[in-house]
């Protein structure tokens, strides 16, 4: 028995094999890249409503607690220095908040990684096999 599948088959059956798994590989390829979009579509999604929420709840809470602290630090400095203090540290809260989620919904988080290198790999595999 010949151990190569192949052997005893025409050139043209042999090209049109190839042609037709070349065509299987990149449809696969197409199916792949597809459901990892919808994964990172999703994923954007989910995290997009659970910022809003999250934001809301804690604005709510950031109103109360200010309005706390400027009256217990208003005692101590005074209401306007108090005032003052109170707002500069949550701006500055709020800004790195604000630079951390922007860094989470970076195009580079964000692209099908798994797939370009599956996808890298096949292309490397099918120039081999053509040789």
């Amino acid at each position: 028995m010949s151990a190569d599948p192949n052997s005893g088959r025409s050139l043209p059956d042999l090209v049109l094999n190839a042609l037709r798994e070349t065509s299987e590989l990149v449809q696969t390829e197409i199916r792949m890249i597809r459901t990892e979009m919808s994964d990172k579509v999703a994923q954007v999604e989910a995290g997009a409503g659970s910022l809003a929420a999250g934001a809301i709840c804690l604005l709510v809470a950031l109103f109360v607690l200010a309005q706390a602290l400027i009256v217990a630090l208003g005692d101590v400095i005074g209401n306007a220095w108090a005032a003052l203090l109170v707002g500069v540290v949550i701006a500055v809260i709020g800004a790195a908040l604000l630079y951390k989620g922007k860094k989470n919904l970076e195009p580079s988080s964000l692209t099908p990684n798994r797939t370009a290198r599956q996808f890298g790999k096949d292309t490397e595999f099918v120039k081999e096999q053509a040789r």
